[in-house]
């Protein structure tokens, strides 16, 4: 069964650290194509659409264009800091590999 992404607190709490709400700002995640594996995510600060997909949380939002959903079924969308530097992650269970970048994908 195909269900939305899910994006976990930690997502929403840095979210709200960088104050992404209180400026008007969703974070947009987009499957795109190209990249080394055939796909690449996207993921900027935006302005939600009226055709979005929201999800929200923590007074947060993270929004998903119509065209990447399918993509993104049953992803999660989570926050993670390494030694190596912070980011948001998608663990995606669409994707049939990566690369080490953890931006590009094929599925």
């Amino acid at each position: 069964m195909s269900l939305p992404p899910r994006v976990t607190p930690r997502c929403f709490e840095r979210l709200a650290e960088i104050g992404a709400g209180d400026a008007g700002k969703a974070l947009r995640v987009a499957v795109e194509g190209g990249g080394c594996s055939g796909f690449q995510y996207q993921i900027d600060l935006d302005t939600p659409k009226d055709d979005d997909l929201v999800l929200e949380g923590d007074g947060q939002k993270v929004v998903i264009d119509d065209v990447s959903l399918p993509f993104l079924a049953n992803a999660v969308i989570d926050f993670t800091e390494e030694l190596v530097g912070s980011r948001f992650t998608i663990e995606n269970p669409n994707a049939s590999s990566s690369c080490g970048c953890g931006v590009s994908f094929s599925m």
